[in-house]
């Protein structure tokens, strides 16, 4: 596994496919500040409230100057359903091989139940215009993580 993600670190660059096939590239949001959340899989409780909640913070973030992009192990077909399912308005993109995840020291050990498995770890990483990491935050809660980025990127004055 990828050592941390910490603030200055150089972002991984990344091309992967979106809820509609199109490729989608961190280099096409240079200039820009990114969120980069990765969750474990669509369609499920915790990860639509997650989805939910960019969502209706999108016109704030967007107004500060971010974009938003999910990322999942979830296959393109999956993403679609999901995305319509929520009336997601920002990009999914599909990490099937979770080589992305591994790179944003996203994947690895995890345990529920007492069982260790290799799983995704609920993070988000906040990429600058200059593609430097601005902020890292690993094992966030599904609920309330949303509010809690916007307390941390200021934009809930």
């Amino acid at each position: 596994m990828a050592e941390r993600l910490i603030p200055g670190d150089t972002a991984p660059d990344f091309t992967l496919k979106d809820h509609t096939g199109r490729e989608v590239s961190l280099a096409s949001h240079r200039g820009r500040k990114t969120v980069i959340y990765f969750y474990p899989a669509a369609s499920t409780p915790a990860c639509a409230k997650q989805a939910c909640d960019f969502r209706d913070s999108l016109a704030t973030l967007q107004a500060a100057g971010y974009d938003v992009l999910g990322i999942s192990p979830d296959t393109v077909k999956d993403l679609e359903k999901f995305v319509a399912e929520e009336s997601l308005t920002f990009p999914l993109l599909s990490d099937e091989g979770h080589h992305v995840a591994e790179a944003y020291a996203a994947w690895g050990e995890k345990k529920n139940y007492g069982r260790t498995y290799q799983g995704l770890i609920r993070s988000t990483i906040v990429v600058d215009p200059d593609g430097k990491v601005a902020l890292a935050q690993y094992n966030v809660r599904a609920t309330g993580h949303v509010a809690k980025l916007r307390r941390d990127l200021k934009l809930d004055r």
